[in-house]
């Protein structure tokens, strides 16, 4: 068995720690595992209104015009050519009815000129063949009242944003593992509660809440594994903790195929968080944060437990916890940071700018293609299967060019070439279907692999101490992105290629931003504010043979 070597307590640092314990041990594997419960939940829950806000094909309700004569000895097409208006490609008027049948139609169905049609009297009748119940069939959230139903995910969003700042604060303030508990139990109720509303109101206000606590599981569960690993594999953990997020994004449509009733299909998918709450038990404190705090005790136990498990015990044992307190140098342990501590000093307001920028820029390009499940011109389930396998790529992509790189190159040339292809894309003809949908593909796989690093590189560029503030101020930051980027589409009406032009103009200001910021590879953490304002230095070569 390996014998841990001697370290001077004047020169101990967290990672010489985390390396004497083994920082990519059956601990660290076991701590992501149970991590990976919750966040299955997370592109379920996201893009789960591709789904349940989905709008089948629909018409007008035509029953009341049955006269109890030749009405009703009409076949059921017949019924609906005289009382349907035919809209430009041939299928029934979806918004429309006539005042009265007008049965000369059965015999020349094109003489429809001067004809009175009014709005849907009875409601509507929906195609239930993909989907047995959605929230537009469920309340009649079509034609005058479609723009409700768009707005289920902005709503869901929105939550998301307050959820960034919320939990990114108590995350910084009464621990990781305390947050996620909270997390789990908000998720879970809100999102049962959503798939028992009775109204449209209420499912509003019960998304909201969801896409709340759906936030921290997002960003705390991405923070409390980087903690917990050491430098070598800090890029491993990053990329095998967003795999989880395409995996689940392809499954997502194979489940919805099977429980194609919207109030089952939300509450399947919430369902994990019960587990989630199961194995919270066994999720460890972040030991950095502990220290950060003055709870040495407990960092101290955590660490224990960590090497009992890689079995390295024998340098815990001979550690006393007082020395812990010298590992990371903090001016007041009780101090309490606000989001306000982003920009009081120099470094850090100018990380607040760029990081803000990057994220806007990440969030709105991949949502934006997320959310747009009709790209592909096939089938809804098929579209959402081929979304999350096409991410794999890039995955693969990134983990091979990230430590030969370094974080920066790649998270400017990601979304400098996101913006490319949105670019390319407008100067090919619309009836060129296959190379659009090609271009799209790509520019699809290189925004997964902008996303899968901005969390990476956000999470090691904010200090110890403000980490869940920074992580949750820029996630708020991205969730506006995603709020404005469906109605950045809205502008084609204005001119077809406004909204890739100001796609593009975003990826290049987001990829600029990134090429100012400071490269983390090989660069231990931060641990407080000061690490930030002085000039942080690569690892020297030989702290990197005694951190392996």
């Amino acid at each position: 068995m390996r014998q841990p070597r001697p370290l001077r307590c004047q020169q101990m640092k967290f990672e010489n720690i985390l390396a004497e314990v083994d920082g990519f041990g059956r601990f660290q594997l076991r701590t992501i595992l149970l991590l990976v419960i919750p966040r299955v939940t997370l592109p379920f829950h996201f893009l789960l209104s591709n789904f349940i806000a989905a709008v089948p094909s629909h018409h007008c309700d035509i029953s009341a015009l049955d006269d109890g004569g030749v009405f009703r000895n009409l076949s059921e097409a017949e019924r609906l050519v005289v009382s349907i208006p035919v809209q430009q490609d041939g299928t029934p008027n979806s918004c429309q009815m006539f005042a009265e049948p007008q049965y000369h139609l059965l015999l020349n169905s094109s003489n429809i000129t001067n004809l009175h049609t009014v709005p849907c009297q009875n409601g509507w009748v929906y195609d239930n063949s993909t989907f047995k119940s959605t929230l537009a069939t469920e309340w009649d959230l079509v034609c005058d009242n479609k723009r409700m139903n768009k707005a289920t995910a902005t709503i869901f969003f929105m939550g998301v944003m307050l959820g960034a700042a919320v939990f990114g604060y108590l995350s910084d303030r009464i621990g990781r593992k305390r947050t996620l508990l909270v997390s789990y139990v908000t998720t879970s109720v809100f999102g049962f509660a959503s798939a028992f509303s009775y109204n449209f109101t209420m499912f509003a206000v019960m998304r909201f809440f969801t896409g709340c606590g759906m936030s921290a599981i997002s960003i705390v569960t991405m923070v409390l594994c980087i903690e917990w690993v050491d430098i070598k594999h800090r890029t491993a953990v990053g990329c095998l903790m967003t795999l989880d997020w395409s995996i689940c994004t392809a499954l997502l449509p194979v489940v919805a195929y099977l429980v194609n009733d919207w109030r089952f299909l939300t509450a399947t998918v919430t369902t994990p968080l019960f587990l989630a709450m199961i194995s919270w038990w066994w999720i460890p404190e972040s030991a950095r944060w502990l220290i950060s705090n003055g709870k040495v005790d407990a960092a101290h136990f955590y660490l224990s437990s960590c090497a009992k498990v890689n079995g390295r015990k024998q340098f815990m044992a001979d550690l006393k916890p007082e020395i812990l307190s010298k590992v990371i140098l903090v001016e007041d342990v009780n101090k309490k940071y606000s989001y306000l501590d982003l920009v009081r000093t120099p470094r850090m307001r100018r990380l607040a700018v760029l990081t803000g920028i990057v994220w806007f820029g990440v969030a709105s390009m991949y949502y934006g293609i997320s959310l747009n499940v009709t790209g592909f011109g096939v089938n809804i389930y098929l579209t959402q299967f081929i979304y999350g396998v096409s991410e794999l790529p890039a995955k693969a992509l990134i983990f091979f060019t990230l430590n030969k790189t370094g974080r920066r190159l790649n998270q400017a040339g990601t979304l400098f070439l996101t913006g490319l292809c949105i670019f390319c894309n407008m100067f090919i003809p619309q009836d060129k279907g296959v190379f659009r949908t090609a271009v799209g593909a790509l520019g699809k796989l290189f925004a997964e692999g902008a996303f899968i690093i901005v969390f990476l590189y956000t999470s090691e560029l904010y200090p110890t101490v403000m980490r869940q503030n920074g992580l949750g101020y820029t996630s708020l930051i991205g969730r506006i992105g995603v709020a404005i980027s469906p109605l950045i589409m809205l502008l084609e009406e204005v001119w077809g290629h406004l909204p890739s032009t100001i796609l593009t103009l975003v990826a290049v200001a987001a990829g600029m931003s990134a090429c100012l910021l400071p490269e983390t590879q090989n660069v231990r953490l931060p641990e407080t504010i000061e690490d930030v304002e002085q000039t942080r230095r690569e690892i020297p070569t030989s702290d990197e043979k005694s951190l392996s």
